[in-house]
């Protein structure tokens, strides 16, 4: 079986090999362009030698030197283009890498998370923002293949049939690298164009929105009165007419011209601009259109949008080009004004741009929904692809018997594959409540997390961190991570009744799937006595509604909660402490805790674990 190990060897060859390719091409463009510049100083003192001893071949040299120096010319920006391209490829398998190990410099960044989220898991979890899972899957260059992704990870009330589908893809995706390396090369070229350029809103608005429409009499008007000139220029050649009625007609095409410049404001520079962005963008969907898929490829309806119907990114992408070119014979103002004198060029490109947008708008969100799509199948299908060790998740349906979530060797993605430990676990019928004890930093937060964050990935048709995992669809709630509000006035305590007494709230609302809740160290912003009378109580509630779930405490007074509620399970993580150093498995075991480590802790760390006699003297005395 292929492993991650091999994967990471098999890039770093096809990385040295890309080097080796670029600097080949590099020495070939530094060649070219020295040429260049040979050609220009040499060339100018061999053409006035031949000018000086011979004229026609003189003007033979000059000629010559001319078609060398643009042959080295467009050598050398082939070249060019070519060495781009490689670096942009270079630097693809270089994220691969940084994925494989973790390296999160090296990991494009997403953004930094909301500090504040009103979503039951994304902070909890770790599932946007710097170090996340998000930015660990993302390969897309594209904002909206970003957005996307993100919502498939955060994902509340989860779709088999859209999951099983996906996952379909994904495995058609991940054994076709090139196709997915090719995607990324052209998104990435696309968005260099600078990110204002392809902020989908903008693009967006500029084709939804209505042009002035050109009247039909602004074509007609101008071209009568331009044959109206010319008739007039043949009567005074033929017939002798006086030169002012000549006159007459050829100030009525510029005053018409003059009274029409509003129409042709910014004409220029609007196509342009998108002429620029769409031919950019047109190389992704033209590459999309190209692309041959199995007759029987889920991939084909995804792209279909891109290669059928009468108008193909192609076509269209040449007619804005056309448009754009012709629009910039009137780019001078003087000489827009005497052009469209005599002709009604301006209004024949806005007429045809009109034409232009009406195509686009209808096709438009479609290739960028296409594009969007896609890159975020690319991103679930890379992380397929360098960890195949990872398994795609069965998911269960409703009426399917057995257990409801079962995972073996389950572990968490963000976690180095090196010193990662994994576990197994199961919960078997609604209701069931895994009550974790354990000492500190032995785990249990984690533990939560894996769960968790495997779960994401499973509703997002990706594979997951495991030998083996069967779920059925649950709605995910988190209280991991839960932080007071300055601004909001909240308190850490009050900010985390405030997310568990949501979940309750969720519940009785009877949603559409059973929760499945992670919740770690319960009610631990307040007091020993009144955590445990709030543990006991919540615990109660929970066990009494449709969810399942984990939740870990320090109050090993809970355990006994498994001979009241049958629902309730114990399980626990250790420590030992070998020669002075405390040290953890970071196994799941079952049962309560039979250890804590808090005074071994501050002890291992040189802080005072007992008090003297002599305080209680003082009290005496001050008696």
């Amino acid at each position: 079986m292929i492993s991650q190990h091999m994967r990471q060897a098999a890039l770093q060859r096809h990385l040295e090999r890309l080097q080796e390719r670029i600097d080949r091409r590099l020495d070939r463009q530094r060649f070219y362009g020295m040429q260049q510049l040979a050609t220009v100083f040499l060339g100018f003192f061999l053409c006035a030698g031949a000018l000086a001893w011979n004229h026609f071949f003189g003007v033979l040299v000059i000629i010559g030197a001319i078609l060398y120096f643009v042959y080295n010319w467009r050598l050398h920006k082939a070249y060019q283009q070519s060495v781009s391209r490689y670096q942009r490829r270079l630097e693809y398998h270089q994220q691969q890498l940084a994925r494989l190990a973790l390296n999160w410099e090296n990991i494009p960044s997403t953004g930094p998370k909301a500090e504040q989220s009103d979503h039951p898991f994304e902070n909890d979890l770790d599932i946007s923002g710097d170090y996340s899972l998000h930015e660990l899957l993302n390969t897309a260059a594209s904002q909206g293949g970003s957005e996307r992704l993100r919502s498939w990870l955060l994902t509340r009330e989860p779709d088999r049939d859209t999951i099983l589908q996906r996952q379909q893809l994904v495995r058609e995706l991940t054994p076709m690298i090139n196709f997915r390396a090719a995607l990324a090369e052209h998104s990435q070229y696309a968005v260099s164009y600078g990110n204002e350029y392809l902020v989908s809103e903008r693009l967006q608005n500029w084709v939804t929105r209505t042009m002035k429409p050109i009247p039909l009499y602004k074509l007609i008007v101008p071209l009568l009165l331009t044959a109206l000139f010319l008739g007039t220029i043949i009567a005074y050649i033929v017939a002798h007419i006086s030169l002012m009625l000549t006159a007459i007609p050829f100030f009525l095409c510029i005053g018409w011209s003059i009274l029409t410049t509003s129409d042709r404001a910014g004409l220029y520079e609007e196509t342009a601009y998108m002429s620029e962005t769409l031919r950019r963008l047109g190389i992704i969907f033209s590459f999309l259109e190209r692309t041959s898929f199995a007759p029987q490829s889920k991939l084909q309806g995804i792209c279909h949008p891109c290669y059928s119907g009468t108008v193909r990114p192609s076509r269209l992408m040449k007619n804005l080009k056309l448009i754009a070119s012709l629009s910039g014979f009137t780019q001078d103002q003087i000489g827009s004004l005497f052009f469209n004198a005599f002709l009604p060029w301006d209004a024949f490109i806005a007429r045809r741009l009109q034409e232009f947008k009406a195509d686009l708008s209808e096709h438009l969100p479609q290739w960028l929904d296409t594009w969007y799509e896609l890159e975020a199948l690319c991103s679930l299908a890379n992380f397929a692809y360098l960890n195949p060790e990872y398994t795609m998740p069965r998911l269960l349906p409703a009426e399917a018997e057995g257990p409801l979530l079962e995972a073996t060797e389950l572990g968490h993605p963000l976690i180095d594959p090196a010193v990662r430990v994994t576990n197994t676990t199961s919960f078997a019928r609604i209701g069931d409540i895994m009550l974790l004890t354990g000492s500190n930093m032995a785990g249990k937060s984690t533990f939560l997390r894996t769960i968790g964050v495997n779960l994401c990935l499973a509703y997002a048709g990706a594979p997951v961190v495991a030998r083996s995992f069967q779920t059925r669809l649950f709605e995910l709630y988190a209280c991991i991570r839960v932080t007071d509000s300055m601004a909001d006035g909240f308190s850490y305590f009050y900010a985390e009744v405030h997310r568990l007494r949501g979940l309750l709230q969720r519940l009785e609302a009877q949603p559409r799937y059973p929760i499945f809740f992670l919740i770690d160290e319960i009610f631990k912003g307040t007091n020993n006595r009144e955590r445990l009378i709030g543990s006991h109580a919540y615990i109660y509630a929970l066990a009494q509604k449709r969810c399942v779930g984990a939740l870990t405490t320090h109050d090993l007074e809970l355990v006994t909660l498994s001979e009241e509620l049958p629902q309730v399970s114990n399980y626990h993580f250790r420590e030992e402490v070998v020669d002075g150093k405390m040290t953890f498995d970071y196994k799941l075991h079952v049962g309560p805790c039979p250890t804590t480590n808090a005074l071994k802790i501050m002890q291992l760390e040189g802080l005072p674990i007992s008090w003297p006699d002599p305080i209680k003297g003082t009290k005496e005395k001050s008696k």
